[in-house]
């Protein structure tokens, strides 16, 4: 179990330190698994950085790109730059997902407490979503617990749910490693989330039980992925207003978003007016960011 204090003093070291911490990572679990691994490539920056740094090792090492059909025009592009791309598809359309799930509302912990709120018939597991405890059942603390400001999305005139990311990115990867038997690096940060922070805390870079999986950028900042791309070749979408990618029409993290600017969509209706229609009027998001008070 690493420290915060521990994790702080490698996020401050310089870039050139982390490139060699990086390189060790990737190097120790690339033996370990024998050089049966493969770069989870979504084409964003942090990505690219972990793609030439294993590359920079490992030139063969094949990178796994999942078209979810939700990506923009600009990184399905780049990623045709590299060479030995697998290129995979999840077996449902973000349609049938929200259709028969819902949509990814505010997080992946809101939407997965709506969702299971809606989904029990317990009043006691009802107020658990709510207000929190611990779960008889588990005897542990409630985890998916939805805070008080979104409660209102229980009443929700839509189906809300945090499958999405499970239908058009995992499911994909899980069946590729399945067959393949190779295992990922993953280009995550610590400074992502409160969720990777304590992942890294708990596992370090790599980690060998349960779900193997290797993350390199770890100890990394937002910072240090746009000095080490300087002079080296990126998707352009970042030159065009965006601080980061994903699928299109998924809205985690869009409330954070709104409160610094203009948020992806208002975005997509000035660079990709089609992609934004097809969102707001087909897929209906407009009438979810009109009730969760998003602008659009």
């Amino acid at each position: 179990m690493r420290t915060r204090q521990d994790l702080a003093f490698r996020q401050n070291k310089t870039v050139a330190w982390k490139i060699q911490a990086s390189l060790n990572s990737i190097c120790e679990f690339y033996e370990k698994n024998n050089g049966m691994v493969y770069v989870a490539f979504s084409g964003g920056r942090d990505s690219t950085v972990l793609a030439y740094l294993v590359r920079s090792l490992y030139p063969d090492v094949p990178l796994v790109f999942c078209d979810t059909g939700l990506e923009y025009p600009e990184i399905k592009s780049f990623v045709k730059t590299f060479s030995n791309v697998t290129i995979l598809r999840p077996k449902k359309s973000f349609r049938k997902v929200v259709e028969q799930h819902g949509y990814p509302v505010i997080s992946k912990k809101v939407s997965m407490g709506v969702t299971r709120y809606r989904n029990t018939t317990s009043q006691e597991q009802k107020q658990l979503r709510l207000f929190g405890g611990t779960n008889p059942t588990s005897g542990k603390k409630q985890q998916a617990t939805i805070p008080k400001k979104y409660h209102s999305l229980i009443d929700a005139p839509f189906k809300i749910s945090d499958y999405c990311c499970q239908v058009m990115k995992k499911q994909p990867f899980k069946r590729y490693q399945t067959k393949t038997g190779r295992v990922p690096y993953i280009g995550t940060m610590a400074v992502d989330s409160d969720l990777r922070r304590m992942e890294h805390l708990k596992d370090g870079c790599n980690k060998y039980y349960g779900i193997v999986q290797s993350k390199p950028l770890s100890i990394w900042t937002k910072n240090d992925v746009v000095d080490y791309l300087t002079g080296k070749e990126y998707c352009s979408i970042y030159d065009g207003g965006y601080d980061s990618t994903g699928c299109m029409f998924c809205m985690f993290g869009i409330v954070q978003e709104s409160s610094k600017g203009l948020n992806r969509f208002q975005k997509m209706k000035l660079s990709h007016p089609k992609h934004y229609n097809v969102a707001i009027k087909t897929f209906k998001i407009g009438r979810v960011l009109d009730f969760i008070g998003i602008k659009y």
